[in-house]
């Protein structure tokens, strides 16, 4: 699996950074950033649990 953030739609709420701050970062540009691509099983809860509070729905995970 491979996280992709739709920075078209980022508005950099931090939410995904609250849910999952091993694998969201959000920078000086008010936009999410990935610290990691592809996530292990244990952090994939965390990651779901920050594609849900997105509201932007900015955050999708897909199959490599």
């Amino acid at each position: 699996m491979k996280i992709v953030i739709d920075l078209k739609l980022c508005e950099g709420n931090e939410r995904c950074a609250n849910a999952a701050p091993e694998v969201f970062e959000v920078r000086e540009d008010d936009k999410s950033h990935l610290l990691v691509e592809q996530p292990t099983k244990q952090l994939l809860e965390k990651v779901r649990q920050a594609m849900r509070l997105c509201p932007r729905q900015a955050i999708s995970l897909i199959e490599d």
